[in-house]
């Protein structure tokens, strides 16, 4: 494990405890708890999920879902650490999914894409034990977890993508929108400008990366007319912020419908991932505004 890997580990892990502590679920909420979807490796607890929906909605009414991808490096972070982010999206009229997946440099690429396919499998699998609407499906993912969910989706949307893996999903899973949240979108310039990252990325594929390892995670270059329409979001004080761009210049040459949000405070800049804390009023508002574009494609 790479130092870089072993900071992020520590680090991230006292910050997320900072930012939630003293934070409950809401009673409004019902949440079912350590689901296991997979049975690969050594750490079960990387392939679990938990569901949430309103305690007031019954239970067999469908509702529309939005899947929950972490962040975290692709070396840390679980579902419990976006146990709350993921109650205020429940709140605001969703089934929520929020999993773990395995983690780099225990399992290697594409281990985490594999984990994300199998929950997509799952949720159709179990689409009338938790009351999911299939035909409205929608999906979130940040840092890490953004680069996850753009190669979900195009995954999902290119068959000479889905090509290069030897998994499948099924027919009825589809996004029908999907939000990059702080996301790290171009891989391949991040990992050559940041030392760090590409510490990261041979972690992540268990050896020293190469320009091939990297094409597989640019989702920009798989991305079609297929593709669902996305939120593309960021903010003054995330140091991906320069991502934005970028998603939004592959969204226009390849006519995927989109909108653009950055994120600004009064009180000062708003950090990577500031979407996660359940006490800053910006961070109400993107998840009003992501929550809002779903619905509008519904």
């Amino acid at each position: 494990m790479s130092k870089a890997s072993e900071f992020i580990r520590t680090n991230f892990a006292k910050g997320d405890a900072i930012r939630d502590e003293g934070l409950e679920i809401p009673s409004d909420v019902k949440r079912y708890t350590d689901i296991t979807y997979g049975d690969k490796g050594e750490h079960p607890e990387w392939q679990m999920l938990d569901v949430y929906r309103s305690a007031d909605v019954p239970e067999d009414k469908k509702l529309p879902v939005i899947v929950v991808i972490h962040g975290g490096g692709w070396v840390y972070g679980d579902k419990e650490v976006y146990k709350y982010y993921s109650a205020s999206l429940c709140q605001r009229g969703f089934a929520v999914v929020c999993y773990s997946y395995r983690l780099a440099p225990e399992y290697t690429f594409p281990s985490s894409l594999e984990d994300t396919c199998a929950v997509a499998n799952w949720i159709v699998e179990n689409e009338d034990k938790y009351g999911f609407d299939l035909n409205n499906i929608f999906g979130v993912g940040d840092s890490a977890g953004g680069t996850l969910i753009g190669i979900t989706a195009a995954f999902l949307t290119n068959k000479e993508y889905s090509k290069k893996f030897d998994f499948t999903v099924s027919d009825k899973f589809n996004f029908k929108g999907i939000a990059f949240n702080c996301a790290a979108f171009e891989i391949k310039s991040v990992s050559e400008t940041d030392e760090n990252m590409g510490n990261l990325m041979d972690d992540l594929f268990g050896k020293r990366v190469t320009e091939e390892d990297l094409d597989v995670m640019n989702a920009g270059k798989y991305i079609t007319n297929a593709y669902p329409p996305s939120f593309l979001m960021s903010a003054t004080g995330d140091f991906l912020n320069n991502e934005l761009p970028k998603m939004a210049a592959v969204m226009i040459k390849n006519s995927v419908p989109f909108t653009c949000k950055y994120y600004t405070s009064p009180n000062g800049e708003l950090g990577h991932v500031f979407h996660c804390n359940m006490r800053l009023p910006e961070a109400a508002q993107c998840n009003d505004d992501e929550t809002a574009f779903f619905r509008n494609l519904m």
